[in-house]
C-alpha cells in the first residue's frame, strides 16, 4: 500500500526536529486545500502515516513545515523576520501505489530534502 511520510532532522543541533506542525495541501491547478495538519514527534516523525490507502492519490501536494516556531522553540537567536519561517515543499506523486518519503534536512539559515525510501 502507497503511503506519505516525513522526518525532520535538525543539522545545526544534530538531532530530530520535534513538535514541528506540518500542514498537508492537495494542489489543483492554482488551488491549494488544505487536507491534514500533523505534528512532528519525539523522532521527528509523525505517528503514522500522512496519507495512506484511498486518502494517497496520484498528484500535486505540498508539506508545509511551520520550522520558524520550531526555531524559536530552540532558542536560537536571529533577526525577525526569520530568513527561514514557513518552508513549502511541494512535489508530485505519480504511483500512489509507492512509498513516498519527504524529508527535510533543517538548519536556521538553509534546508534541503529528498525523496527517501
Amino acid at each position: 500500500m502507497g503511503r506519505l511520510t516525513t522526518h525532520v532532522l535538525d543539522t545545526a543541533l544534530g538531532r530530530p526536529g520535534q513538535g514541528i506542525r506540518i500542514d498537508v495541501l492537495r494542489l489543483a491547478g492554482d488551488q491549494r486545500t488544505v487536507i491534514k495538519t500533523v505534528t512532528t514527534n519525539d523522532d521527528g516523525r509523525c505517528d503514522a502515516p500522512i496519507l495512506e490507502g484511498s486518502d494517497f492519490e496520484a498528484g500535486e501536494y505540498e508539506l508545509v513545515f511551520h520550522a520558524g516556531d520550531y526555531l524559536r522553540r530552540q532558542g536560537i537567536q536571529a533577526d525577525e523576520p526569520r530568513f527561514l519561517d514557513v518552508i513549502p515543499l511541494r512535489f508530485g506523486v505519480a504511483d500512489p501505489s509507492q512509498h513516498y518519503h519527504v524529508p527535510l534536512l533543517l538548519s536556521p539559515y538553509g534546508y534541503s530534502t529528498y525523496r527517501g525510501s
